[in-house]
C-alpha cells in the first residue's frame, strides 16, 4: 500500500530546486557584516518620532524578527508581545482573528471592530467601524506598530486602539525568495517574494497560498494571497508609493463553536448544524491605494492618500429552516458585495514657536462604503446547506467625513506637548429592494457625530527617563453587522441604535536601562456610556442595544532588551479590569425575542481576560543556528454578560530552531517549530454572548510546522 502524502507535499515540493541550486553554489569567502541599522521611528502620530519620545503607549514589531521562527500564516502570531492587546488566533479561517485593545473589541464575533486597522496606510476598517485583516501578506511585511490609549481617537471612529501595518521597504540590490513548509493537520504554506530597486523604481512583490484541513473536523480552508508595493522619487522633494494586494478564499469551512459539554467531551469535534448545513465562506477582496509625498518650502509637507477596493462575500450559516419560514425572515446565507474608497490629504508644518520646535498637522479624511447585502435561504426542498430563494435584497451606504488637527509643541527643554482635535460624522442610509407580502419596505437612514480631543503632556526626567499623562475622547458607532436586525423579528435596520461614547486617562513612564533595554509602564481608565451590548437571540440573529456605563481599568508593562547583539528577550504583562457599571436586561437562550434576564453592575465585560503574560527569547544571528522559546499565560475570559461561564485561564509554551547558511549569493534556511508543547487542552476564543450556548473555540493540542526559504541576490 502506498503511503499517502499531506495535503501540503505539493506546495513544499516546488522549492525543492531552488533548495538544490543554493547547495550548489559556492560559498562565500567570508560572512558579511552586520548592517548599519537605521534609528527606529513610529509614524502613528502621523510624525516620524521615536517610541521613546511619544506620550502614548505605542509597540513596533519588525515583523522579519517577530516571524523568524513562525508560519507567517497568521498575525495574530507577532502580537502576543503588545501589552494591553489581546490576540486570538481562532483556528476558524471563515472567520478573522479576534483583536481587542484595553477590552475595545472583544464583543466582536466576526471581524474586528473597536480597533481601527491600516494596511500601508490604507483604512482596512471601514466607515461602520467593522474591519477585517485577512488581505495581508506576512511574507512582504516590514513593521506592525500598535497604539494604544486616548491617541487612537484622533483615527476617529472606533478607535480604542490602532494598528498599521507597512509593508516593508524595497532593497538596493535585486532579490528573490521561495519558501515552503507544511505541518501538523494538513498545514502548509508556499509563498514568493521579489524585490528590488531598478532604475529609481522600487518594488515588493509577494504572493502565498495557505491550505490547511484544520485542527477541528470541518475546519478546512485555502487562502491565497498577493501584494505588491512600487515605490518611486521623482526628485529629491516628493515620493510615489502605490500599493495593490488581494485575497481569495475559494474555501473556509465554519465548524462553529462549542457547549461547554461539547468542548470538554471532545475539543476537535464539531456542532452538529454545522455539518447539517455545511457553514462555510467565501471570499475575494482586491485593493489599491496611492500615495504621494511632497516636501514643500520652509517646513512645509502636503501628503495625498486614495484607495479604492472591492470585497464580495458569501457566508452559509446554520439558521434552522423553521425559522426561515417566518415572512420577515433573512434567510440563512448572506451575501454582500462591497466597494469602498476614500481619500486622506494631509499638510504638514515643522516650525517654532517663541523659539520653540512646533509640528503642525492638519487633514480631512473621507470613506465610503456601498454594500448590497442580499439573504437567501439556505435549503431548497430537503436539501440542506444550498442557496435557495431570495429573502433579503437592499443597498447600504456608509460614510465618515473627518476634519482633523494636531501639533507637537516642544517649549522648554524636557517638555513636550501634544494636542489634537477631530470631527467625525458617519452617515447610513439604507434602500431597501425586497419589499414581498408581509415584508414591507424598510429603507431608512441615520448619521453620527462626536468631536473627539486629544491632550497630552511628556517630560524627561533625563536622557534616560521620561514620564507623560494623556487625556482623550473617542466613540464607536455600531457597524452595519450590528444594525443589521431590529429586535422583536421586525425587518430593516435597527436605526435606533446609538454610538458608545468613551473618555479615556493615561499616565505612564519610559525608561532606558543601563545595559538591560528598554522599559514602559502605563496605567489607564476608560469610562464609556451607552455601551453596546446584546439585547436578543432568535432565529439565528443577535439585536443589539445601548447598556448603560463600563469602565476598563488598567496596568500595563512592557520591557524588552537586547544582548551580545543577536539574544534579544522581552516581556509583556497586562492587568484590566472591564466592567459594567449599570445593570441592564438581556436574553438568555434561543429563541428569546424580549430581554429576560437582569445583568447587575459590577459584572465583568466578557471576551476580556483580566490578565495576562508573555515572555519570549530568541537567538538570531544573520547566519548559523537560532533559535527561540515562548511563553504565554492568560487569566480566565467570560463569555456572556451574566459571566455565567468562562473559558479557562491557560499556559501554553513554544519553541522553534534553524538555521540560516549563506553561499555566494545564494541564502538558505529553514526552521521547525512546536506550538503547544505541553498538550494543553483550552479554548483558544470565545464567541461572546452565542445564543446557543456554543462559546468556546479550542485551541490545537501540540502541533509542529518545518519551513525551508532559498533566497538569492543579484
Amino acid at each position: 500500500m502506498t503511503p499517502s502524502l499531506p495535503r501540503w507535499w505539493p506546495l513544499c515540493s516546488l522549492a525543492m530546486p531552488l533548495t538544490a541550486a543554493a547547495q550548489a553554489a559556492q560559498p562565500a569567502p567570508t560572512a558579511a557584516q552586520d548592517p548599519v541599522l537605521p534609528p527606529i521611528v513610529v509614524t502613528a502620530t502621523r510624525t516620524d518620532r521615536a517610541p521613546f519620545d511619544v506620550p502614548a503607549s505605542i509597540d513596533r514589531i519588525d515583523a522579519p524578527d517577530a516571524y523568524a521562527g513562525g508560519p507567517r500564516i497568521n498575525i495574530s502570531d507577532s502580537l502576543g508581545g503588545v501589552p494591553g492587546l489581546q490576540a486570538r488566533d481562532r483556528q476558524n479561517y471563515a472567520q478573522d482573528v479576534q483583536l481587542s485593545v484595553r477590552g475595545f473589541g472583544a464583543r466582536a464575533s466576526f471581524g474586528i471592530r473597536g480597533v481601527r486597522l491600516y494596511v500601508d496606510e490604507i483604512p482596512a476598517t471601514l466607515p461602520d467601524g467593522q474591519g477585517q485583516i485577512t488581505h495581508v501578506e506576512l511574507g512582504t511585511v516590514g513593521r506592525i506598530e500598535v497604539l494604544r490609549g486616548p491617541f487612537s481617537a484622533l483615527y476617529g471612529n472606533s478607535a480604542g486602539g490602532v494598528v498599521q501595518v507597512f509593508t516593508q521597504e524595497p532593497s538596493d540590490r535585486p532579490r528573490v525568495s521561495v519558501t515552503g513548509g507544511g505541518g501538523s493537520d494538513g498545514t502548509g504554506r508556499l509563498a514568493v517574494e521579489a524585490t528590488g530597486t531598478e532604475n529609481g523604481l522600487g518594488y515588493v512583490v509577494g504572493a502565498s497560498r495557505f491550505v490547511t484541513d484544520g485542527y477541528r473536523e470541518h475546519s478546512a480552508a485555502d487562502r491565497r494571497l498577493g501584494n505588491a508595493k512600487l515605490t518611486l522619487e521623482p526628485d529629491d522633494a516628493s515620493r510615489v508609493v502605490l500599493v495593490v494586494n488581494s485575497v481569495a478564499l475559494p474555501e473556509a469551512q465554519d465548524p462553529l463553536g462549542l457547549t461547554r459539554a461539547q468542548f470538554e467531551a471532545d475539543p476537535r469535534s464539531v456542532a452538529t448544524p454545522a455539518l447539517e448545513y455545511d457553514t462555510r465562506k467565501t471570499v475575494e477582496q482586491t485593493q489599491g491605494g496611492l500615495v504621494y509625498e511632497r516636501r514643500l518650502a520652509d517646513g512645509h509637507a502636503l501628503r495625498l492618500m486614495a484607495y479604492t477596493g472591492h470585497r464580495g462575500t458569501e457566508q452559509y450559516q446554520s439558521i434552522p429552516t423553521g425559522a426561515q419560514q417566518s415572512p420577515l425572515s433573512a434567510g440563512g446565507v448572506i451575501v454582500l458585495a462591497r466597494d469602498y474608497a476614500g481619500v486622506d490629504a494631509r499638510w504638514t508644518w515643522r516650525t517654532r514657536a517663541m523659539g520653540q520646535p512646533l509640528d503642525l498637522v492638519a487633514g480631512l479624511a473621507h470613506d465610503r462604503l456601498d454594500e448590497h447585502r442580499q439573504g437567501y435561504n439556505n435549503f431548497v426542498g430537503d436539501t440542506l446547506g444550498v442557496k435557495g430563494d431570495l429573502r433579503r435584497d437592499e443597498d447600504t451606504t456608509a460614510s465618515n467625513t473627518d476634519p482633523y488637527v494636531q501639533a507637537s509643541w516642544r517649549p522648554a527643554p524636557g517638555w513636550t506637548l501634544d494636542a489634537g482635535v477631530r470631527h467625525s460624522r458617519v452617515k447610513v442610509r439604507s434602500s431597501d429592494h425586497y419589499v414581498v407580502g408581509a415584508n414591507p419596505d424598510d429603507s431608512g437612514e441615520v448619521s453620527f457625530d462626536a468631536t473627539l480631543p486629544v491632550l497630552g503632556v511628556r517630560y524627561a526626567l533625563d536622557e534616560r527617563t521620561a514620564v507623560y499623562a494623556t487625556a482623550g475622547r473617542g466613540f464607536e458607532t455600531p457597524t452595519l453587522n450590528e444594525l443589521a436586525y431590529r429586535p422583536n423579528g421586525q425587518t430593516g435596520l435597527n436605526l435606533g441604535l446609538q454610538p458608545a461614547t468613551s473618555d479615556s486617562l493615561e499616565a505612564g513612564v519610559k525608561a532606558r536601562l543601563d545595559g538591560a533595554g528598554e522599559l514602559a509602564a502605563a496605567v489607564f481608565v476608560t469610562r464609556t456610556e451607552d455601551e453596546i451590548v446584546t439585547l436578543t437571540n432568535a432565529g439565528g440573529r443577535s439585536t443589539f442595544q445601548n447598556a448603560g456605563r463600563t469602565r476598563r481599568t488598567g496596568v500595563e508593562l512592557g520591557w524588552s532588551a537586547t544582548w551580545q547583539r543577536h539574544l534579544s528577550t522581552a516581556l509583556a504583562a497586562t492587568w484590566i479590569d472591564a466592567t459594567y457599571r449599570d445593570g441592564f436586561t438581556t436574553c438568555t437562550g434561543t429563541p428569546c425575542t424580549a430581554p429576560n434576564t437582569w445583568v447587575p453592575g459590577g459584572n465583568r465585560i466578557p471576551g476580556i481576560a483580566r490578565s495576562a503574560l508573555a515572555l519570549q527569547a530568541a537567538w538570531l544571528p544573520p547566519t548559523g543556528w537560532r533559535g527561540g522559546v515562548e511563553a504565554r499565560w492568560l487569566g480566565s475570559v467570560p463569555v456572556n454578560d451574566l459571566n455565567s461561564d468562562a473559558a479557562a485561564s491557560f499556559a501554553v509554551a513554544s519553541a522553534h530552531a534553524g538555521y540560516v547558511a549563506q553561499f555566494g549569493a545564494w541564502e538558505v534556511g529553514g526552521f521547525v517549530r512546536a506550538d503547544n508543547l505541553f498538550d494543553r487542552t483550552y479554548a483558544g476564543s470565545v464567541i461572546v454572548n452565542e445564543g446557543n450556548g456554543r462559546y468556546f473555540e479550542p485551541a490545537p493540542g501540540r502541533t509542529w510546522f518545518a519551513s525551508m526559504t532559498a533566497s538569492v541576490r543579484f
